[in-house]
C-alpha cells in the first residue's frame, strides 16, 4: 500500500486507512508507540488501544 504525506499545520501526516482504523478498532486520541529506525528507513507504530487481529481478517481485507 502506498500512502501520501500531507502537511498538517507546521507538520507532516501520513493518515492511516479507514479499513485499517476500523479492523484494529483504534480513534483519534488513543495513544501510538514510535519506533523509528533510520539506518533502515522505516518508521513502525504500535496502537495501544488497538484489538489484535486474526490471520484471516488482515489476509481477507488486503485482498
Amino acid at each position: 500500500m502506498v500512502q501520501k504525506i500531507i502537511k498538517t499545520g507546521n507538520s507532516l501526516a501520513v493518515t492511516i486507512p479507514s479499513r485499517f482504523v476500523k479492523l484494529a478498532g483504534i480513534k483519534a486520541g488513543d495513544s501510538v508507540k514510535v519506533i523509528i529506525e533510520t539506518a533502515k528507513g522505516r518508521i513502525i507504530y504500535f496502537f495501544s488501544g488497538a484489538k489484535q487481529l486474526t490471520i484471516s481478517e488482515t489476509l481477507s481485507k488486503d485482498r
